[in-house]
Order: C-alpha cells, then structure tokens, then sequence
C-alpha cells in the first residue's frame, strides 16, 4: 500500500507543489486562445484546446516539481513573465491589426529602432485598449497580482481563506485525486496526440517553402495558444534567416561580363491567381479580355499558347522566378543569383513595385515566405533601385506610384542609365474575387450565368461571376500599363504566378487550388496553365523586327515559368555566367524537350500525354 501511495504521492505532486501555477497558467492560455477566434468570421474554438492546454499545463507543473524550491520559484516567474508578455502581445495583435502573432509581426518588430518603439508605444498603446480582448489577459494577470499580494502579505483575507481552504482539502484527499488526475490527463493526452503529433512535423521543417506546404495541408497543426504562434513565428524566421544568409553571400558575387542593351524599356507584369480558361485571350466565351483581343488584332501581342507554371503556390512560384535557379538544378534556389540583382550590375535601373509583398501585420505565411527575400533590406538594396511603400485595394493604383516614381527620377536627375527594368507585382485576381474589382467597373451579372445549370448553389455563381469581373478589371490594368509604354521603345512580358480552379464543368466544382491533392490532368489543366503574352510598343517593333518575328515563331513552344530570368537576360542583352541559351525560349538553342516538372512531382508533357 505503501508503493501505491508512493505512486499517487507523483501524479498529484506537480499540483500539489505548483497549485497557484497550474490555476492561473491554465487560465490565462484559456483566455488568450477564446480571445483569438474571429466569431465574426464564425471560427471557431480548437475542438481539444480545454484538453491539450492541460496537457502543457500539467508537463510544465511536473518538470518544476523536480526543482529544488529556490530553483522552482525562480523558474515559475520566468514562466510567468514570458506567458503574460507573450500573451498580452498576441492578444494586442489580434485587436490591433486584425491578426494573432505571426512570422511577419515579429519580422517587423526585430526591425523597429528605439525612436519607432516609442512612437509606436505613444500612438497605439492607450487606455481604450483596457475595454478590448487585450483587458481580460490584463485581468488575469492582476488577479494573479492580487493573488500572490494576498498569500505573501500574511494578512487575513478571503482569498487566503480560500487558498487555505483549498490546500487543506486537496492534502486530506491527495490519494484519492491522484486517480481521477491521472485518468484526465491521459484522457488529454490522447485527445491531443494528433495535434500535438501535427506541431511536432510542423516545427521540424528543413525549409520555409517545407513549412509553407505543410500548412496547405488540412491537419498541419492548430496554432491556438499565443506561445505556439510565438514559437512557430520565430522557427520561420529563423528558417528565412538562413536562405536570407546565402542569398547574402551569392549578391556579393554577381558579375556580368556585357551589356547592349538590346531593349531600353522592359517591364514585366506578374499577375496572381489566373485561370487561363477565364481569358477571352485564350478562347473564353465572355468577353473578360477585350483590350488584349485588341492588341492582338493590331499585332502588338503575341500570346504563348503551351505555358505553365512550375508551382501552384505564389511564393514558391516568386523564389523560382527571381532566382536563376531552374527546376533540375544542383542545390536550391538560393544558390543562385536573383536576376534583379544581376540587371543592376549590368547597368539598368530597376524599379518594383508590388501590390501583395510588402511587410505589414496581417501577412499570411504564404506571402511572409515569397516576400522574405524580396524584403530584406540587404537584398532589397541589391535588387532594386526603387520601390512602393503601400499597398493598395486596386492594382491599378500602382500606376500612380510608378509616376510618382519617374517624378522623383527626373527630380533627382537619376535617368541617365541606359535601360529600365520595370516589374509590377499585381494582386490580379486573389482571393477573394469581389474584392479584386470596384464595384463601378463589374459588367458581369450573376444572371449571365443562367446556362450553368451545373452550379446549383447560388454561391458558386457568385464566384464565377464576382472571378470575371476581376479578369475583366485586370484586362484594363494590363492594358492601362502598356499605355504608359506605347510611345517608348518598350517590351512588356505579361505572366501570372499560377492558375486558378473556378468552378469548371468537372466535378466535384471547386474554387481557389487543392494544394495537398494528387496532380491529375484537372488540376494542371485548371493551376498549372497560364496566360502569357508579350507585347511591344511601335517604335520597339520596327527597330527590331527580327527579335519581333522570334517572338512570334516561339509562340507555340512549351514553356515553364521558372526560365523566365533567361528571357530577360537575352532581351535586354546582358551576358553573364548565369544565362543558359537552353532556357531561353527565343533562342535556337533553346531546348523544348526539357521536363517541365510540377511541384517536384509530375512531369507536366507525360501526364497530358497519358
């Protein structure tokens, strides 16, 4: 008997020695997680949050109940004071900028400077903030206050009453409990084995790109307690910081060895989320592309019929695109030199201007991992010589910015290199659809879609509706962009990151990217083929008519997107150890038998072939 109190003595010891601890660390993770659930959005809580939060609770109680008592009480005040700070700042995220702690908060804040903390403290941490989410975390932490006061203090009182109370009961039925104990805990802990299992492979990515994947997939961990958010969020920026490192040190070595600037003007336009089969362009029975029709009938167009995209995913799409790296190369894409980088050491001047990859709180993982590298102030310094600094509802907003910019140029009297590269990052057509378009600019009704008997939930043709109408706005931009060029001696190079799965006559319908489904000819018919076009202005067209009818006598080849730098490299003219005639898709060389590989998965070619 003796052994099986010694046995009950252990499971109830982690309690028994940290019962203040247990109490109001399960409390404050309880009310922290409550407190980041958007019910407006009809989230809800974790279903096992209650469960696994004793599960930590308990674990953490138990390893200080192994500390001699100084050591105990030293460790439960660094607990404490990490748990309420890390809280408090989640919780303050949350209400302040509509986001929980993520990778891209604390990215910010490792860049905020003294002088920015204190603005940042004087201007957004007032005393409103007592009435919102962020009070009940405060609250708790001055209960606890008041608590540890009324204990220490020695002084009669009803909390020490109860406290005595409390501790008396439990030391008269210690043996009694240890069993109900154990089998909660158990309980817990089976309940929460899968999540807890899920974190685990989260935390354990070799990669941002690695963990970016995971988190397409459905069970990759629920983040409900703000010092997941906070682990997780300095796990991934851990994980940037090492590409970040390499792409250092491979900036520090980019050459060129010439330069003729073959086109004075090159402005490449990367769209988001585009469904080919939404694109007049391409054969569409609405007429969601008109001004590109246009241009095309007056022979300013050329569109590439056979084009891809190596990923589904915007910021894998962005690393293999900026870098030099191509899909079947040696190492990674940070190995290799970004090719912005390599236009400026060639002599143009290169401006970016981006409506999705700017740092601002409320950035998901997905655009914190296309955008890292881009961000860095180093690389950012690297790459371009101008940039935006807000992002904007519309994309046709940018075109305001870019004036501004060459209105800044010509003041500073920086127009004197001898070619321009001008990239435009668009928001396109991103989720979600309706507000990709002013509601004075929507043509498409939802009634136009009468014929499509198949979608029998009046939502799916709110979708297809509300993603034309974006197409159609997009077509204006484009076209809006290629006017400012059309009296320069200007070639523009259209392309979006990836497609987009709206509603097709295949079931089961669907919208957005299945991202962690098996590629079948649906998926890469419906994601994984692109628009893309080039256009050239008149004076471009009659000074070069040879590299205009190579343009056009390429239309027809296969192509992947991540050979894009090869491209630009031969357009504008640049030689260097990092341009590959194979991957030029203008080039004799060229080779149109290279396995356009999806996802590192699928060979494109042999699955449509089957």
């Amino acid at each position: 008997m003796s052994k099986l109190s010694k046995i009950f003595s252990l499971i109830t010891a982690p309690i028994a020695r940290n019962p203040e601890f247990c109490f109001f660390m399960y409390a404050l993770c309880m009310v922290s997680a409550l407190c980041t659930v958007k019910y407006e959005w009809k989230q809800e809580l974790y279903d096992y949050a209650w469960c696994e939060t004793w599960v930590w609770v308990y674990a953490a109680a138990a390893l200080l109940a192994l500390l001699p008592l100084t050591a105990r009480r030293v460790a439960r005040g660094i607990i404490y004071t990490v748990c309420y700070v890390v809280s408090t700042v989640d919780v303050y995220c949350f209400v302040k900028f509509d986001s929980a702690l993520n990778p891209s908060i604390l990215m910010l804040m490792s860049e905020t400077d003294t002088r920015e903390a204190g603005e940042f403290l004087s201007q957004y941490v007032t005393a409103d903030i007592l009435a919102t989410n962020v009070g009940w975390v405060l609250l708790v932490l001055l209960l606890h206050i008041l608590w540890s006061m009324t204990r220490l203090s020695g002084i009669p009182h009803i909390l020490s009453r109860i406290a005595e109370g409390v501790t008396a009961f439990f030391s008269r039925r210690r043996n009694w409990l240890a069993v109900p104990v154990a089998i909660a805990t158990v309980a817990c802990l089976l309940f929460s084995f899968a999540n807890l299992k899920a974190m685990h492979t989260l935390l354990s990515m070799k990669t941002i790109g690695d963990v970016e994947h995971r988190l397409t997939e459905k069970k990759h961990g629920e983040q409900y307690l703000p010092l997941y958010r906070a682990v997780f969020s300095v796990y991934a920026n851990r994980l940037t910081a090492k590409q970040v490192d390499v792409l250092r040190e491979v900036a520090e070595t980019v050459v060129t060895d010439s330069c003729s600037f073959r086109s004075p003007e090159i402005v490449f336009i990367i769209g988001e989320a585009y469904s080919k089969r939404h694109s007049q362009l391409y054969g569409y029975e609405r007429p969601t592309t008109p001004r590109q029709v246009e241009m095309q009938r007056r022979g300013e167009l050329v569109a590439f019929t056979d084009v891809i995209s190596p990923w589904n995913l915007t910021s894998f799409v962005f690393k293999l695109m900026m870098s030099t790296y191509a899909v079947g190369d040696k190492g990674d894409w940070c190995d290799y030199p970004l090719f912005c980088e390599v236009f400026r050491k060639a002599g143009y001047h290169v401006t970016f201007l981006t409506n999705e990859f700017l740092p601002q709180p409320k950035q998901q993982v997905f655009d914190f991992s296309g955008g890292f590298f881009i961000n860095d102030p180093q690389l950012s310094d690297r790459q371009f010589d101008k940039r935006n600094t807000r992002l904007h509802i519309f994309d046709a907003e940018l075109l305001a910015d870019y004036r501004m910019i060459e209105e800044e140029r010509e003041a500073e009297g920086d127009t004197l290199q001898k070619g321009n590269l001008t990239i435009f990052h668009l928001i396109g057509q991103h989720q979600e659809y309706r507000l990709r378009c002013p509601n004075s600019r929507r043509k498409f009704k939802v009634e136009d879609y009468a014929e499509r008997t198949d979608l029998t939930n009046p939502r799916w043709k709110r979708n297809l509706c509300a993603y034309d109408n974006a197409t159609l706005y997009n077509d204006s931009v484009v076209a809006a962009i290629t006017g400012m060029f059309r009296e320069k001696d200007a070639i523009v190079i259209y392309m979006p990151d990836h497609g987009e799965e709206v509603h097709s006559r295949e079931l089961p319908h669907f919208f957005g990217r299945m991202h962690s489904t098996k590629i079948v000819k649906r998926l890469a018919r419906e994601e994984f083929e692109i628009p893309f076009w080039i256009w050239a202005s008149p004076a471009y067209r009659k000074q070069r008519p040879e590299l205009w009818a190579e343009i056009r006598r390429s239309a027809a080849l296969p192509y992947m997107t991540d050979a894009i730098p090869h491209l630009l490299f031969y357009l504008a003219g640049i030689h260097c150890p990092y341009y590959r005639p194979d991957l030029n898709i203008l080039s004799p060389e060229y080779n149109a038998k290279r396995p356009r590989i999806m996802k590192r998965q699928v060979d494109y070619d042999v699955l449509m072939n089957e």
